[in-house]
């Protein structure tokens, strides 16, 4: 039973070395992410970041890219339709400077 206990032992102490890298890994992450997301609220290396900073930059960002995709394709149909308006000057000029060849 001693040995078995000394296993367990082990056992725990590995387990607990395992938790405490993963812990390590995931405020590594945290903190790289916040580095990606905002360069400035990271500077502070001392600093831990909590999951829920992470996840309200990373909603803040994902808000910011559907607005700016809605933009996007509102410039875009604005564009068409200047070029559509655009060609249909166009044409009425050629129309016009038609008309004004075949009264001279």
């Amino acid at each position: 039973q001693a040995e078995q206990l000394r296993e367990m032992g082990r056992r725990e102490r590995l387990l607990r070395a395992d938790i405490q890298r993963a812990g390590q890994q995931l405020e590594s992450f945290k903190i790289q992410v916040m580095q990606v997301c905002s360069p400035t609220a990271a500077g502070s290396t001392g600093k831990s970041i909590t999951e829920q900073q992470v996840i309200e930059k990373v909603r803040q960002i994902s808000d910011e890219n559907q607005q700016s995709c809605k933009r996007e394709k509102c410039l875009q149909e604005e564009l068409s339709s200047r070029i559509k308006k655009e060609k249909e000057v166009s044409a009425n000029i050629e129309v016009f400077k038609n008309s004004l060849q075949k009264l001279q």
